[in-house]
């Protein structure tokens, strides 16, 4: 191909085209035509970028690779433009750049962009723009990716914290059926034996200490373990075992109302009263567990709802930072535990609130709070605050983690820069969480050293933010 019919593949170029034909010419004088076959690689993950790529034809494609195996983010196609642009501040690719087809490139070396930017103005503008569009693409998908990452691990984390109340819900349903089974037994041999009213009200007083919570609950550990061997041994001499006894052993009935309660009621109708008391107690205690049960589950559901604040429509609105806080702390609490982490929450009353997103805020939170779980060792602590500086919100969130090397502290805003060991970190999320603060016309900051890493992000009041 001559430099004639290079020219014209340019004019016809769906990115360049647009371009003053000397300006292509231009380019196709300093270009370098290449026919590369399918497979080859033209960047490499970490690897230089020297040349810009004008695809004349056939199919490019970049792959990343962040923890789960390579994926297409971008591809280009005859008409596009790839690799190097003028002005980018990328030294280095971010994935593989790969030919899925047979390809014609024409390669620009870097070392003729100074002369290109300064001969060949509108050429330059075009590469500009694709620049920024890329930038844009790239941006896009790095949040899209990170945020189904942050979403997989808290989907995760609040699996588990809804396996342990569900359990409960489900063992206990199973055991409130043969509870109640046997409260109907009872009831129906305490008819049988044609009870006394004298008798019918000592079994309603005993029935009403046993369900009294406030005499339970004023024992002492050891006073109620002597209670309950107490219970124990009384049970034993009325030749009371099994269930009966446990269930009388979790009431607050003492030895005394139980002999008072057996004189009045003789051996026989006792055994049926007591069968009866234990099993209403134990009923009673089983719909209790399911109460707290379901009500942890509406907890976790309810935060997770308020954490991606998916009831609400996508517009800025003024945000609560605190309930911010603690639902993300809500949905991140049984990845803490899983360590032991000391997890400490100071909100400052009368917050202001911050004009701008919540689900966007709440990643930022999601993101700082997951990494500062990560740093911490094993028992350590994890130190979440949020308070009021003039009329700003400051959230700082501090573990005692080893810190982040001072040769490292400047990079670790970097995309794609991580101090996670392979495979654990995308090197995304702090690079994200600082777009979205400044997207909140905030600020990001860190202090680091061995033992005590904060994060600070301030974040203007709604007021300030919405020119109010």
């Amino acid at each position: 191909m001559n430099d004639q019919d290079l020219v014209e593949r340019l004019v016809a170029h769906r990115t360049l085209g647009r371009a003053p034909r000397e300006q292509l010419e231009w380019l196709a004088a300093h270009g370098t035509l290449a026919r590369v076959p399918v497979g080859e690689v033209l960047a490499n993950t970490a690897g230089e970028i020297r040349s810009l790529y004008v695809v004349l034809s056939g199919h490019l494609a970049v792959r990343v690779d962040r923890g789960g195996g390579p994926r297409k983010v971008m591809e280009w196609w005859g008409g596009d433009v790839s690799g190097l642009l003028p002005y980018s501040r990328i030294q280095s690719a971010v994935g593989r750049v790969s030919v899925e087809e047979p390809s014609e490139v024409l390669v620009v070396d870097r070392d003729h962009f100074r002369e290109m930017t300064a001969r060949c103005h509108e050429l330059t503008a075009i590469l500009v723009h694709v620049m920024l569009d890329r930038a844009r693409h790239f941006t896009s998908s790095d949040l899209h990716d990170e945020t189904l990452r942050s979403l997989g691990r808290l989907s995760a984390g609040l699996a588990h914290e809804l396996n342990n109340p569900a359990s409960a819900v489900a063992r206990s349903a199973r055991e409130l059926a043969a509870r109640m089974f046997e409260m109907e037994a009872a009831a129906l041999a305490l008819g049988a034996v044609r009870l006394s009213a004298e008798q019918f009200e000592a079994i309603g007083r005993a029935r009403a200490q046993a369900d009294d919570p406030a005499a339970r609950a004023a024992l002492s550990p050891l006073e109620r373990a002597d209670r309950e061997e107490a219970i124990a041994t009384w049970a034993a001499r009325h030749r009371l075992r099994g269930e009966v006894v446990d269930g009388l052993a979790a009431t607050a009935l003492t030895a005394e109302s139980l002999d008072h309660l057996a004189a009045v009621l003789g051996e026989d109708a006792l055994v049926f009263a007591l069968h009866s008391i234990a099993a209403g107690q134990q009923t009673r205690q089983l719909a209790k567990e399911i109460e707290i049960a379901a009500g942890r589950i509406h907890s976790l559901v309810a935060a997770i709802k308020g954490f991606s604040h998916m009831d609400r429509a996508n517009l800025s609105r003024p945000v609560a930072i605190g309930q911010g806080l603690s639902d993300t702390l809500a949905v991140l609490g049984g990845k803490a535990r899983g360590k032991s982490l000391d997890v400490t929450v100071r909100i400052e009353d009368g917050l202001p609130e911050v004009q701008g997103f919540g689900g966007e805020l709440n990643q930022v939170w999601a993101n700082l709070i997951d990494n500062a779980i990560d740093a911490a060792p094993e028992s350590g602590r994890v130190e979440v605050t949020a308070t009021r500086q003039r009329d700003a919100v400051v959230v700082s969130v501090v573990d005692n983690g080893p810190g982040v090397p001072a040769e490292l502290g400047e990079r670790i805003f970097e995309p794609f820069f991580t101090t996670k060991e392979m495979g654990q970190g995308t090197g995304l999320g702090l690079d994200i969480a600082r777009r979205l603060v400044r997207q909140h016309d905030g600020q990001i900051e860190v202090d680091s050293r061995p033992g005590r890493t904060e994060f600070r992000v301030t974040l203007p009041g709604a007021r300030e933010a919405s020119g109010g």
